[in-house]
């Protein structure tokens, strides 16, 4: 799907027939439902009501075009900006406002840092403060998944940035020797922090890395959903079917700072913010495909952005009333020595 909402292939069941009016409709009300849920944390945080926070403007496609195209039994590590993953298996709004503000309904207890998601319900594990470590600890969970032989991979998250880790090169050779059921996801965004691409390594990109370990690899445009959407699919069934680790690199965008603790503002020019989030943003991409096929209206867009604003001011008010976790929540995983 190009910027302006046309597709190269106009049956896009064609490609995987799930791609169905209901499914494109139900993946743009969850990149919008997140855009919105980043405005208001986003803003509370500026107003000191929680500590910290991480935005996804610009990124949504990368969150919910995977996460459509795997099962829920799939295992699926995060990195730190993919709450969509969570969205679509089913974390509700109040699940991630207790998690930012840190009270007893928090499923982590106030143990991590707000955007620290996980669910043991959903299969997405806890996400790490620490870059990277995430991707050696999903292979062995993928090579667990290959021993009880029941179908399942696992989507592994990481950045442009996190790739030049040690434990991104650690994780892609261990996966590719072992065989493991995996989906190496890269969010190339254009920047690690405030190191634009062009600084962080030599080389074609992260893709280029994939063939010289025997990796089956593509690079998508991470911008357009359903390119996302159809490259995870057919990884998912490389990965179970030859048992062998898949790699994604999806070249997209970070319309917002890297977190509130960032003012991208004085790496990059605001212009080229501008022209990304004007032309390139997978929001209104989706919205004119929808549209060119009078499948959803301006009008239905604006009711249901004011119905989720609505629903997460509400859930706000909510979480903050609930109390903080008691120390012996802490106490009783570390005790004293």
């Amino acid at each position: 799907v190009d910027n302006s909402g046309n597709s190269c292939v106009q049956d896009l069941q064609e490609l995987d027939t799930r791609l169905d009016r209901d499914l494109l409709i139900r993946l743009y009300r969850g990149m919008v439902k997140l855009d919105q849920i980043d405005t208001v944390l986003y803003n509370a945080q500026r107003q000191g009501r929680i500590s910290f926070y991480i935005t996804s403007h610009g990124e949504e496609a990368t969150h919910f075009g995977p996460a459509a195209a795997l099962e829920a039994d799939d295992m699926v590590f995060c990195q730190y900006r993919e709450a969509g993953v969570l969205i679509w298996r089913g974390f509700t709004i109040d699940n991630m406002l207790n998690q930012c503000f840190g009270n007893r309904k928090d499923l982590g207890k106030g143990r991590q840092m707000p955007i620290h998601y996980g669910s043991r319900d959903l299969n997405c594990v806890t996400i790490k403060s620490t870059l990277t470590s995430e991707m050696v600890h999903s292979v062995g969970s993928a090579y667990a998944l290959k021993r009880q032989q029941k179908g399942r991979c696992v989507l592994s998250y990481f950045g442009d940035g996190a790739a030049s880790e040690g434990d991104a090169h650690a994780a892609l050779n261990f996966a590719a020797t072992l065989d493991t059921p995996i989906i190496f996801y890269c969010r190339n965004n254009g920047y690690a922090i405030s190191t634009p691409t062009t600084e962080q390594y030599r080389g074609d990109g992260i893709a280029a890395r994939g063939p010289a370990l025997g990796i089956p690899t593509i690079r998508i445009d991470g911008n357009d959903i359903v390119a996302n959407f159809v490259a995870v699919a057919e990884g998912r069934r490389i990965s179970i079917e030859e048992n062998r680790p898949v790699l994604i690199e999806a070249m997209t965008y970070r319309v917002s700072h890297h977190s509130t603790s960032d003012d991208s503002s004085v790496y990059r020019s605001v212009d080229e913010v501008k022209k990304w989030q004007k032309n390139n943003h997978p929001i209104n991409r989706l919205r004119k495909l929808l549209e060119k096929r009078d499948w959803f209206s301006e009008t239905e867009e604006d009711q249901y952005k004011q119905e989720v604003r609505k629903e997460v001011l509400a859930a706000v008010v909510r979480a903050e009333k609930v109390l903080k976790p008691s120390l012996k929540t802490i106490t009783a995983i570390w005790p004293h020595t």
